[in-house]
């Protein structure tokens, strides 16, 4: 269940009514949580050198569709500095060593616990991230997943697609687990293709999939309207 309450109608304040509806919760075992909308969501966007999700998800916060603060977007290349500061919002490079991922991921955690992050969006990041990661997170971590999940999981999705000769590709946002591209799906969409098309088309094509589906998982999970239950999703409308 969800509901939304107006504030002005309940004649307390958002803790007394958490304290008053504990006992309900009690009695009937329920696992539920409050939230109060005023208080707008703390996103960290991860980013590799793909600028297009990023780009997309900028521009709608700044245009107000992203009801959040984004507060900072960590890469692993320095590619997307001056656009990310031209928003105003800060920029850490932090470069995978892939000798050493572990010490690259711990700096990656320090930037995100400093932001204070309630959302962390894996904006084509590109890079795996390490279980623990994936634990002290659990539940916030989105990603978006260039083919239409279970299908064509890994690298190179539009290639893999390809060689398949599929009709139909796709995007997949889902919340990210230890699992590789396993997590609860929040959202996803398709593009009709042919065999005219080569990897190349795909990939052009894809982009504008990958964007929609990530900006719509990502507001959704803002407004609170995404219950994971098991390995599933409950999208309230």
């Amino acid at each position: 269940m969800r509901y939304e309450i107006l504030a002005d109608s309940v004649g307390m304040s958002i803790e007394a009514l958490r304290v008053a509806f504990e006992p309900v919760a009690s009695e009937f075992n329920m696992q539920w949580s409050l939230v109060d909308t005023q208080k707008r969501r703390r996103v960290v966007l991860m980013v590799s050198r793909e600028s297009h999700c990023l780009v997309d998800l900028l521009y709608r916060w700044q245009a107000g569709e992203l009801d959040c603060d984004i507060v900072g977007v960590i890469s692993n290349h320095d590619d997307m500095r001056s656009l990310t500061e031209w928003y105003g919002i800060p920029y850490h490079h932090v470069p995978v060593d892939p000798e050493n991922k572990q010490a690259s991921f711990a700096k990656v955690q320090v930037e995100i616990d400093n932001a204070r992050a309630d959302c962390i969006v894996l904006a084509r990041y590109m890079q795996i991230l390490p279980p623990e990661l994936c634990t002290r997170y659990a539940g916030r971590v989105i990603n978006i997943h260039h083919s239409f999940l279970p299908s064509f999981a890994g690298a190179k999705p539009y290639h893999q697609a390809y060689q398949r000769g599929v009709k139909l590709i796709g995007a997949t946002c889902h919340y990210v687990t230890e699992e590789l591209d396993a997590g609860p799906i929040i959202e996803q969409d398709i593009h009709r293709v042919s065999h005219c098309h080569t990897p190349t088309d795909l990939v052009r094509f894809g982009r504008d999939v990958e964007k929609a589906v990530l900006a719509r998982g990502l507001r959704w999970h803002l407004e609170d309207r995404v219950l994971v239950h098991g390995n599933k999703t409950v999208v309230f409308s």
